[in-house]
């Protein structure tokens, strides 16, 4: 069950490729100061690279206002200990540079912040002794760096995909690095669903923040979506199968309650079979509203005929 992610960047003509994530558990509950696991995906991955070969050199777009936008917010890096090599970056902007990259936009793995940490490994200098919490600092830095992209960020998906290595959020927002657990493959799976449509985050979360703010659901999500949260992740690290699946499924029952607009409506029928028929369970895998759905189940060769118009995917064989 999983695989080592540690120092899985690897480097091709002198740039490394950096991955894309995936928020196993904690999606909107960490907001509410559940945990939250996520984890590297090696699926994706991008990297900066320049044009070889007969293809032409052109600006990007993109690149260049990230430029602009690190020109114009220079303090607040600074501030933060941090240098940006600002006329090389430049430099190779107008030479080609561009980031190369099989990451979907808009799906929820982590593609900007695929982009912030190739940025910040080749362009930024970070006095590591400003901080004894060095790898919350780093975070800041990097929640700065996407901020381009997303007016905010947590900095979780640029870390994440920087350091090659999963993160353990826990409560208070501690960052534990870990190792994720393996197991022998069995006939079970946690699996992704891939619905073939982008979203944005933005609206999702806000939907959700107006939601906590009327008492009942605000007190739900602290006795209930809280609570089992945090055991489907104890219970995965664990490697305890019986109690993940029976976590996992009490989470899927709230989100098809509770988090209904989040769920690509496509996928509402397929999400409520699974709980009927106890086959598999679903939950969202990030924001939700489009992307990759997660799902789990105890026998994958039978899960995998049954959805067989889906694109489903294996992460995990128990």
């Amino acid at each position: 069950m999983g695989q080592s992610v540690d120092n899985i960047n690897c480097t091709e003509q002198g740039r490394p490729y950096f991955y894309s994530k995936l928020l196993l558990f904690g999606e909107y509950s960490v907001i509410k100061d559940s945990m939250a696991l996520a984890m590297p995906y090696t699926a994706f991955k991008g990297r900066l690279s320049f044009p070889h070969g007969e293809k032409e050199k052109s600006v990007d777009q993109e690149l260049k206002s990230f430029a602009q936008y690190i020109k114009k917010n220079r303090e607040q890096l600074e501030a933060l200990h941090c240098e940006f090599d600002f006329p090389s970056f430049n430099f190779d902007i107008s030479q080609g540079l561009e980031f190369d990259s099989s990451i979907p936009v808009g799906f929820g793995v982590g593609s900007s912040g695929a982009i912030c940490a190739a940025l910040f490994d080749y362009y930024a200098k970070y006095d590591r002794d400003s901080s004894t919490d060095d790898l919350s600092h780093l975070k800041k830095i990097l929640a700065f760096l996407e901020g381009h992209f997303h007016g905010a960020s947590s900095g979780i998906d640029p870390l994440i995909s920087y350091l090659g290595k999963s993160i353990l959020i826990k409560q208070k927002g501690e960052l534990i690095p870990i190792t994720l657990p393996e197991l022998k493959e069995g006939k079970g799976a946690i699996f992704l669903v891939n619905t073939e449509r982008p979203r944005r985050t933005e609206p999702l979360v806000n939907l959700f923040l107006e939601k906590c703010k009327t008492d009942s659901f605000s007190s739900l999500c602290q006795t209930d979506l809280l609570p089992i949260t945090n055991n489907c992740i104890n219970h995965f690290l664990e490697q305890n199968i019986p109690e993940l699946w029976n976590a996992f499924l009490q989470l899927s029952q709230f989100q098809l309650e509770h988090f209904t607009p989040m769920i690509p409506t496509l996928y509402i029928d397929m999400w409520e079979e699974g709980l009927h028929s106890k086959d598999y369970a679903m939950k969202l895998c990030g924001a939700g509203g489009g992307g990759f759905i997660l799902g789990i189940t105890l026998d994958f060769q039978q899960t995998y005929e049954k959805l067989e118009a889906f694109n489903i995917k294996p992460i995990f064989r128990f």
